[in-house]
């Protein structure tokens, strides 16, 4: 398993399952990672840094041989998408578990996606099928698409690289702003210009492809909970989106992914406008952080696919033995301070008191004690609920983001809370947008009824400390309880509701 945290922990569950010995990888700062203590065997490859470990493919490939492995997982993220890496698996004589590096190659480069999906007649942005040459090539063809218009870098990814321009006077600064960005996040420069969507929908479709050609669509995602570019919550079915599109945008997807000969998992990101025109935005050639959404209400374990697929297995579905029953959302959980920019905020875990319960599932990789590394990627689990219906998922959401508690560090819990809470997400009317239009009101505490329960908490806490003093020495009454307010306070506390510990 090529990769650390919650997503080497998810994937090794569907192996073991399968009756498949699981090897981890790590870093000198993940030792005690519990992905390291899940997996059959593990194997330091390098420093903290990832240059060091899970970015270095040479280290990687002497533990796989070490371990004497038959096929490596990437996950998602590090060299997920890396065309070397596959190459160098292949090579090496182990299984890849993702697609052909060629076609990694392909749609990675997004310039040679367009074109691709121009072919196969997916609908895409206007824009430039050629890479821009200078400022003056970008203002040129700015000015004939019309403002306003978004700067994109061709290997870019995750909101790098990426600019939006509303007047002409902006285009040469943003021209040499996403191209020097570019060129320090992927090592190229190329950037081109699409006609910006207005208020649009971030909507993709799940697709699995085996070795035979076979492509089947696994429906939609609604992603468009973001700040800056970036998913915080999705859910599927998209509330945006009705069924005759839906089933449009699959074929589109399916047509997409036969036309680069796609192999394993994969993603067909759109962009969908108010008016329902939808366009192909990328495609992400490895399994997507928001799986598990697809799982929940599909009934496929999208890993062991990878794995049967990888295997040379085909296909074991059929488009029309698909559907989707209910629905699922899920939040992202990050240690970071939403209060100071969104700081990352690494740190012990003093205190974890997960939810439970009906249609609960949380894919993390922390516990009581665990001192998250400052080095990676802040999220630190994914929590999703399922039900039969959108308001009874958020109904449940909202529960399950109440009862789950992490102390020693902050993290984004409470923001999610307020993100469930807003209207324009209850009635599923958001878009792209919805972090910019609903900013006051999620950093702002007021009206939101659990935010006066860390209050309460350091309270009581406070409470007990000072009779912990008091009481030191005193002998538990007939009851086996302690002496003093501690117990007033806490029934008090619990019998009003107010304190949750």
């Amino acid at each position: 398993m090529a990769n650390r945290g919650e997503i080497a922990i998810r994937v090794m569950r569907s192996c073991y399952e399968m009756g498949i010995r699981s090897v981890a990888v790590y870093s000198t700062a993940d030792r005690l990672s519990r992905h390291v203590l899940f997996a059959d065997e593990a194997e330091c490859i390098g420093g903290a840094a990832s240059v060091d470990s899970y970015l270095n493919i040479d280290h990687i490939i002497e533990a796989a041989h070490k371990h004497k492995v038959d096929a490596i997982h990437p996950g998602y993220g590090f060299l997920s998408e890396n065309a070397e890496f596959a190459r160098r698996c292949t090579a090496e004589g182990f299984i890849f578990i993702g697609p052909r590096p060629e076609t990694m190659d392909e749609m990675g480069d997004k310039i040679s996606a367009r074109k691709k999906m121009i072919e196969a007649g997916v609908p895409v942005v206007p824009g430039t099928e050629e890479p821009l040459k200078s400022a003056e090539d970008a203002v040129e063809v700015s000015k004939k698409i019309g403002f306003p218009v978004m700067l994109k870098a061709s290997m870019g990814g995750g909101g790098k690289g990426m600019r939006l321009i509303e007047r002409e006077e902006d285009v040469v600064e943003m021209y040499n702003a996403a191209r020097g960005e570019a060129m320090s996040g992927f090592g190229d420069d190329t950037v081109y210009i699409e006609k910006f969507v207005e208020e649009p929908h971030h909507i993709e479709f799940q697709i699995l492809g085996d070795t035979q050609g076979n492509v089947v669509h696994l429906y939609d995602r609604e992603c468009s909970v973001q700040r800056r570019h970036q998913k915080i919550v999705e859910e599927t079915p998209s509330p945006f989106i009705n069924n005759e599109l839906r089933e449009e945008m699959g074929r589109k997807a399916v047509a997409a992914a036969k036309a680069v000969g796609y192999v394993g998992a994969g993603t067909i990101e759109f962009l969908v406008d108010k008016y329902h025109n939808f366009y192909f935005l990328e495609m992400n050639t490895r399994l997507q952080v928001e799986h598990p959404i697809t799982e929940e209400v599909v009934g496929v374990d999208l890993v062991k696919e990878q794995i049967r697929i990888a295997s040379g297995e085909p296909l074991r579905y059929k488009q029309e033995e698909l559907s989707q029953y209910g629905h699922a959302i899920e939040c992202r959980i990050c240690a970071e301070d939403t209060e100071h920019n969104f700081m990352p905020s690494p740190g012990m875990i003093c205190q974890l008191q997960e939810p439970h319960g009906i249609g609960t599932r949380i894919d993390s990789y922390v516990y009581e004690g665990y001192e998250i590394p400052m080095h990676y990627d802040p999220m630190i689990g994914k929590l999703i609920v399922w039900a039969t219906t959108r308001e009874y998922a958020i109904e449940r959401m909202r529960r399950v983001l109440y009862e789950y508690k992490i102390t020693g560090l902050t993290t984004n819990i409470r923001y999610l809370r307020r993100i469930i809470d807003v209207p324009d997400f209850k009635n599923g009317d958001y878009n792209t947008y919805f972090i910019e239009r609903n900013e006051d009101r999620l950093r702002s505490r007021s009206g939101f009824k659990n935010d006066s329960e860390p209050m309460a908490v350091i309270a009581a806490y406070m409470d007990y400390l000072m009779n912990m003093e008091e009481n030191a020495g005193t002998k538990p009454d007939a009851d086996h309880k302690p002496n003093g307010a501690l117990t007033r306070w806490r029934a008090f506390g619990l019998q009003k509701g107010v304190l949750r510990v």
